[in-house]
């Protein structure tokens, strides 16, 4: 995106109602935080994350979870 794209939408924002601007500079906060996060995912670990994302079927059907949890030793 250029700056004059950029200027464009901000300029668009600048007329929206107060409470969606603040919603817009609330989600543009969050992402400024983001960016200065020491936390980030390896290109791997980004690929696991969307792999998962994409079939969200659990590994273990939850009638063996809740077994693994109420048997002793768990």
């Amino acid at each position: 995106m250029t700056r004059e794209q950029i200027d464009a939408v901000l300029d668009r924002v600048r007329t929206w109602p107060q409470e969606r601007q603040a919603d817009a500079a609330e989600i543009l906060t969050s992402l400024e935080t983001q960016d200065q996060s020491p936390l980030c995912l390896s290109a791997e670990q980004a690929e696991e994350v969307h792999r998962r994302l994409a079939d969200p079927q659990p590994t273990l059907p939850m009638e063996d979870v809740f077994r693994r949890f109420r048997s002793p030793g768990a």
